[in-house]
């Protein structure tokens, strides 16, 4: 029963892993900008996460932990930051490999208006909750800075693999919600779930994904720039 968020992150990465050398994505030669973007990323988050533990924000139950824990995180925790985004990026690029038409490129635009205001209107009504003003302020800054002042242009093939990437995150997510491994403080939080799932949880995995992405193709970039 210890090992059930240790299995979880095993599963997530275990297909992602064994298709990384598939010949049409070839995704294990793109490994050189993907683990520099989930490092990076997982810092970022790592710091967020213990600040929410020591915020009583949310916590982990015992019951389905192996026990190991650096910084007040378990194990767990931190092998989800790396799991999650490599398994997010390579959806991300089986997309673009698999399907190179994409009919969200004319919508990106006004989806990120669509994800602006929301963030803004969730921060006036949740500002008092630490896991909503801190993770739609986040994601408020970070899509505003990838959207209108990064060069980069990749948001609608994001958009769509975020749209796919939740396919996954229902099924992880709600179980690590409703067993749960994953313990919310009903006061921190708005309230509104999917299932088990705080509504906040949707837009966590859009910054974690977003940040990833972001890096990822800033990474790409530079060497192609050198090249």
């Amino acid at each position: 029963m210890n090992y059930i968020y240790l299995l979880i992150n095993i599963a997530v990465l275990f297909f992602p892993l064994v298709l990384s050398f598939d010949k049409k994505v070839h995704f294990f030669s793109k490994w050189r900008f993907v683990l520099p973007a989930i490092l990076i990323t997982g810092l970022v988050f790592l710091v967020w996460d213990l600040l929410f533990v020591k915020l009583n924000v949310w916590s982990f139950n015992p019951d389905y932990l192996i026990g190991l824990s650096f910084f007040g995180l378990p194990l767990e925790e931190i092998l989800f930051f790396l799991t999650v985004p490599y398994a997010c990026i390579f959806i991300y690029e089986c997309l673009n490999a698999y399907f190179p038409s994409n009919y969200l490129q004319k919508y990106s635009l006004a989806l990120s208006h669509l994800i602006l205001g929301i963030s803004i209107a969730v921060l006036f009504f949740g500002f008092n909750r630490w896991y909503t003003l801190i993770n739609f302020g986040f994601l408020f800054l970070v899509l505003v800075y990838v959207e209108y002042v990064n060069k980069l242009r990749f948001m609608y093939k994001f958009y769509r693999a975020y749209l796919v990437s939740l396919i996954p995150f229902y099924i992880v997510n709600g179980f690590l919600t409703a067993i749960p491994v994953v313990i919310y403080n009903s006061k921190e939080i708005l309230g509104f779930k999917v299932g088990t799932i705080p509504f906040e949880d949707h837009f966590y995995l859009m910054s974690l994904l977003l940040m990833n992405i972001y890096l990822y193709e800033f990474f790409k970039s530079k060497t192609a720039k050198k090249a």
